[in-house]
């Protein structure tokens, strides 16, 4: 495998720490993921989605210290990808770029119309249940989502700021109305067996809610402090991201009955119609708003995300080198405009083809299994890089160090995401649907091809020359 140091496809050095932290944090998307999957995480496993939160939180903290330290030796956009092509070759790092694009690809589509739905609900509800409004909708969201991916890094951060301050400061005002009310709640009991098979199915499912802080390796190229910011700005997404989820989920599942969260399209609207059914209508309604600004901010970031990774894989002729072109703002137009092309055409079949929803249901709810994946083979990808080469190879200019925690860190998490990729082949034919499993066997089946099927050119590695490095060499690892 060829490396080579590129100079003619650099993105532009922009992102300041608070811009890296601002996208981290909206990238997340506390209320659009409570909104979500906290209907579907209270059916599984009721008040214990508590616990399940906390045990999917566990492997997710570690893993931003984890990918902190694989930025601070390789700022790339293509982050997991190139770490495993550095790391363990080419071949693993096609197969990690498979499942990149499975899982950030596969958590657009169950953002842009659930964005048409609270639009409608917030702006006009006479139109709920019109395919045709929706399709408007989802439309107008698909197409001012590109106004920031196109218009450059420093755009991209400005629009997602004045969104994620939107979202914050209406959340604090109603956990502020929640926490005001506390001592009238009572926390619901659970009856029955303590469900182990629901909680680790809930820890799947939350591995949804909990990633997306990750889009500060994917933007470390454009960081202005490229071996310094990226990583840190991901720890304190995770960390807010968290903080915010164990402020609200407390207050919903012990203000609201379990019967009216239990697969509620809009948990935090049954919370927010349950908790203050004195308070006026539009003050209700408003809910909608930091829901609405949070689905907004994940479905340009997570499209970001992907984005920047299909653009690393078009530099390093894995894919279509028309990938890797930029427009005059710094952005890669091309591969920007198929994304959501490809989404407009989906957004079209999920509202118009019926016939085809349980198709999608199935196809997307493999997303929360592929985002583990992409998890566990990072911490993997992290084990050999610390405990095999690290202290034999020197990397770039860095003085001598080691890694010894994290090292420890990056094994823990490997095994500990690994036992949940097991929980969820063993329990999702029984709880999501008997086909689960094939879905997720036949889009594994296809990354192995995409890794094994030879191309007529040759699949080369780009390292990134970086302003405050001077000059840049080819690094040997």
């Amino acid at each position: 495998m060829e490396r080579k140091s590129n100079k003619h496809h650099n993105l532009k050095q922009t992102f300041s720490l608070l811009d890296l932290s601002s996208l981290s944090i909206s990238s997340v998307g506390p209320a659009f993921s409570i909104s979500a999957a906290a209907g579907v995480m209270v059916a599984y496993s009721g008040i214990y989605s508590l616990l399940a939160i906390l045990l999917v939180a566990i492997p997710f903290i570690l893993s931003s210290f984890i990918f902190r330290v694989l930025n601070q030796h390789f700022p790339h956009s293509g982050a997991s990808y190139h770490w495993s092509a550095r790391v363990i070759g080419a071949k693993a790092s096609r197969f990690q770029g498979w499942v990149i694009i499975l899982a950030y690809f596969t958590s657009l589509p169950p953002i842009v119309i659930p964005a048409a739905q609270y639009t409608i609900a917030l702006v006009h509800p006479g139109w709920q249940n019109n395919v045709w409004a929706e399709l408007a909708i989802s439309t107008f969201w698909l197409v001012f989502a590109l106004v920031p991916l196109l218009s450059g890094a420093k755009p991209t951060a400005r629009i997602t700021q004045v969104f994620l301050v939107v979202e914050v400061l209406f959340l604090i005002v109603f956990a502020g109305l929640g926490i005001t009310l506390l001592p009238h709640a009572h926390f619901p009991a659970w009856h029955g067996k303590f469900p182990v098979a629901g909680i680790l199915l809930t820890m799947v499912v939350a591995t949804t809610i909990l990633d997306g802080w990750e889009i500060d390796s994917y933007a470390s190229e454009e960081s202005s402090k490229p071996k310094q910011d990226p990583g840190l700005g991901g720890i304190i997404g995770a960390m807010i991201a968290l903080l915010i989820y164990a402020v609200l989920f407390p207050l919903i599942i012990g203000e609201t009955p379990i019967s009216a969260l239990a697969n509620s399209p809009d948990p935090m609207v049954a919370w927010i119609n349950h908790v203050g059914p004195f308070l006026p209508s539009m003050l209700r309604k408003s809910i909608l708003i930091p829901i609405l600004a949070s689905t907004a901010g994940s479905l340009w970031l997570t499209a970001f995300i992907l984005i920047r990774a299909l653009y690393a894989m078009g530099r390093d002729r894995l894919l279509p080198q028309s990938f890797a072109t930029l427009n005059r703002h710094g952005s890669p137009a091309t591969v920007t405009l198929i994304v959501f092309a490809l989404l407009f055409m989906i957004t079209i079949l999920q509202l118009f083809v019926t016939s085809l929803a349980t198709f999608f249901a199935i196809i997307l709810s493999a997303a929360g299994f592929f985002l583990t994946l992409e998890f566990t083979l990072d911490s993997f990808t992290a084990s050999i890089f610390l405990w095999r080469m690290h202290r034999h190879r020197h990397v770039s200019d860095m003085k001598w160090h080691t890694h010894r925690l994290m090292g420890i860190s990056s094994i823990f998490t490997t095994v500990y995401l690994a036992a949940v990729l097991v929980a969820f082949l063993v329990l999702s034919p029984k709880i999501i649907s008997p086909w689960s499993d094939y879905a997720v066997l036949f889009l594994l089946i296809l990354g192995i091809i995409f890794m094994l099927i030879p191309r007529k050119q040759s699949h080369v590695v780009y390292t990134v020359e970086f302003e405050e490095e001077g000059t840049g060499t080819t690094v040997s690892i």
